[in-house]
């Protein structure tokens, strides 16, 4: 993979706002960097509350599908809700369920089966809901693709509300898209082109949290509720989760969600979210977007991959303390197990992308024997080794091909695909991420058709490491690394800042950890005074080839993040290397 290391150079007088703030020119800097660049959103970046996230009725058909829910609610209607097998989708239709139930109406959930059933609405889910005697279908983090089960909904009798954040359908001619809207009861959705929520980069989850949280406000069933606002705030919480572990930009209210959300988390009451944060062992006080991101996410989206999504549904639905920590040691096992199985699958598809592949600008590589569940996780190993867009098949039950792609910046995935869509029986996704079906023996035609249309430059094919500062590593104080902290939550759209270095001069090197799995440097630096000081450093990854790197010389060049670590009740500054030459 080719990278470029890119010095961020917008520009703004960082010593005015920093005055203005009371924060540090350098964090004047990163915050320009992240583009706020007037008072109004340099404030909003650093002080926003709960109070600056959109108003729910700027949602098209959220007036419309209030009223039906509340109707049902009222004429004692039996509610069905489809969510998905993610993250999203499970924590959508927690909301959702709990929220319907506590203004007095009856509601389920149906999770599909990623493996029996395949993503979203379909056939048998609907004909099930017509026998059960369901009257109204909500789908959560999924149904705007959905419109052909939706008429056939219709049809059966039942009303349809669609709740989802997907790409809207549409097909191109003459360089004009037209766009299919489902024809249900209502259908709230920030991508639809006729929607005027400012913010469109919400998850699914989120869209149902403003669903229940309109209807906390408008309707007269909602009057009743006594603990209304700590229900919102458990809601929020799951939300904000959820938009970490869908990975959504942490930027416009996004952001403020995950910041109060966290502080939510920290101190939640839900037994099942308790018990899976004792299960994988992090420090509730010190709970990040990181430990969501990686750590808790994981065990969620586990469940959904190997087994079914009902059981991480029901872990946040348990009440009881023990049954709660039995279900989530089942999830943190069904993750090991996970990263088992993706860590042989990706190392196959490495293989066979630096091998026959190895010309190809996107990478479309077929692994039949690839648990079709792990088809995305594998396809995002590839991208981040390759800095390509990479889709990876793999055979379903019945024979036919599925596949999931991520994707870089520079090339909408979902827009590529819609280019050759005759080859799918199903797809959907966004610009950086998408699911297809297709059938048997069609792997070649869509790797050959996807390169021989793609445009993809050299330049583009190269990962931009971005630099917000470059700054000698001996400036790194403590009193930085603490005002740095008022950037979190860090994530997409927000990453923890990046600096470097030239030329720092190394005073030792040593491999440390299971299996040298953690590189320990100590480099040496002056402050800003002048004065020298040894400031130590980590790095994580081929630990075995860097260590040959930085053994065999003086001085090296560095991009690095800055953190604290403590230890023994000692807290100093320490460094992660993230790049070098």
């Amino acid at each position: 993979m080719k990278k470029k290391w890119v010095v961020l150079a917008k520009g703004a007088d960082f010593n005015k706002i920093a005055a203005k703030f009371n924060i540090s020119p350098y964090l004047a800097r990163i915050i320009r960097n992240r583009d706020r660049i007037t008072d109004e959103q340099i404030d909003e970046f650093l002080n926003a509350g709960i109070d600056k996230m959109h108003d729910a009725a700027l949602l098209r058909d959220m007036e419309s599908a209030c009223a039906i829910i509340e109707d049902a609610v009222e004429a004692g209607a039996a509610m069905r809700i489809v969510g998905d097998y993610d993250i999203d989708g499970v924590c959508a239709s927690y909301i959702l369920k709990q929220g319907i139930e506590s203004l007095g109406g009856t509601a389920d959930v149906i999770l599909p089966e990623r493996i029996k059933d395949g993503y979203g609405l379909n056939n048998n889910i609907i004909k099930q809901a017509y026998e059960d005697g369901i009257e109204l279908l909500i789908t959560c983090d999924n149904g705007i693709a959905a419109s052909d089960e939706i008429e056939t909904a219709l049809s059966y009798g039942m009303s349809v509300i669609v709740t989802d954040h997907h790409e809207v359908p549409y097909t191109e001619e003459n360089g004009i898209r037209n766009y299919r809207i489902p024809c249900a009861d209502a259908v709230i959705d920030p991508k639809r082109e006729d929607c005027t929520y400012p913010f469109d980069g919400i998850c699914g989850a989120m869209v149902a949290y403003k669903l229940i949280s309109y209807l906390y406000e408008h309707s007269d069933i909602a009057k009743a509720i006594e603990n209304k606002q700590e229900l919102k705030d458990e809601f929020l919480s799951f939300a904000a989760f959820a938009t970490v572990g869908d990975l959504m930009e942490l930027r416009d209210e996004n952001r403020i969600a995950v910041k109060y959300g966290l502080e939510l988390l920290r101190n939640t009451r839900n037994v099942g979210m308790n018990a899976l944060i004792d299960a994988t062992r992090i420090n509730r006080n010190a709970l990040s977007a990181y430990h969501i991101g990686f750590i808790l996410g994981p065990c969620v989206n586990a469940t959904g991959r190997l087994e079914t999504a009902d059981e991480a549904l029901e872990l946040f639905e348990e009440e009881d303390p023990e049954r709660a920590a039995a279900l989530a040691a089942d999830l943190v096992r069904l993750n090991e197990e996970r990263k088992r199985m993706t860590t042989a699958f990706a190392k196959q598809a490495v293989e066979l992308a630096e091998g026959e592949y190895a010309d190809d600008k996107v990478l479309v590589v077929y692994l039949p024997d690839c648990h079709e569940s792990l088809a995305g996780i594998v396809a995002g190993r590839l991208r981040e080794h390759f800095y390509k867009p990479s889709i990876v098949l793999t055979d379903d039950a019945q024979g036919n091909i599925k596949g999931s792609g991520r994707s870089i910046e520079s090339y909408p995935m979902y827009d590529e695909l819609c280019k050759v869509s005759d080859l799918f029986t199903k797809f959907g996704g966004h610009k950086m991420a998408a699911g297809l079906s297709m059938p048997a023996g069609t792997a070649d035609e869509l790797r050959m058709r996807l390169n021989g249309s793609c445009t993809l430059t050299e330049e583009d094919l190269t990962e931009k490491m971005q630099i917000d500062i470059p700054l000698p590593v001996g400036y790194v104080d403590l009193d930085l690394v603490r005002q740095l902290s008022r950037l979190e939550p860090y994530g997409v759209a927000n990453p923890k800042p990046l600096f470097a270095q030239k030329d720092v001069p190394i005073r030792s090197a040593r491999l440390m950890g299971r299996d040298n799995n953690v590189l320990k440097l100590s480099l040496a630096g002056c402050d800003a005074s002048g004065r020298e000081k040894a400031v130590d450093a980590v790095y994580f990854g081929d630990t075995e080839k860097a260590y040959d790197f930085f053994g065999n010389r003086d001085s090296a060049s560095i991009l690095y993040q800055a953190g604290i670590n403590e230890y023994n009740g000692n807290v100093s500054v320490q460094l992660t290397i993230k790049d070098y030459m």
